[in-house]
């Protein structure tokens, strides 16, 4: 069974862009994909879902701040 899946033209290139080979399908690129997504560790998606969270609620830190910081350490 087979359905078609619409992309902007500029996904359509990045998937492009991704093949191994010029006979890979993209049905072959977008499985790579979503491997590479389910293949993440429990733990590390814990983190990035955390980072999301902090991102979202502005607690975040500049690079002059962090750059400003490790000065001081020093």
């Amino acid at each position: 069974m087979y359905t078609t899946i619409k992309v902007s033209r500029d996904m359509k290139e990045i998937l492009e862009n991704m093949k191994i080979s010029p006979s890979e399908s993209y049905e072959d690129v977008i499985w790579d994909l979503i491997e590479d997504h389910l293949e993440l560790n429990p733990e590390f998606r814990k983190s990035l879902e955390l980072a999301e969270r902090e991102i979202e609620e502005g607690k975040t830190v500049s690079m002059a701040e962090l750059l400003e910081e490790l000065e001081e350490t020093q």
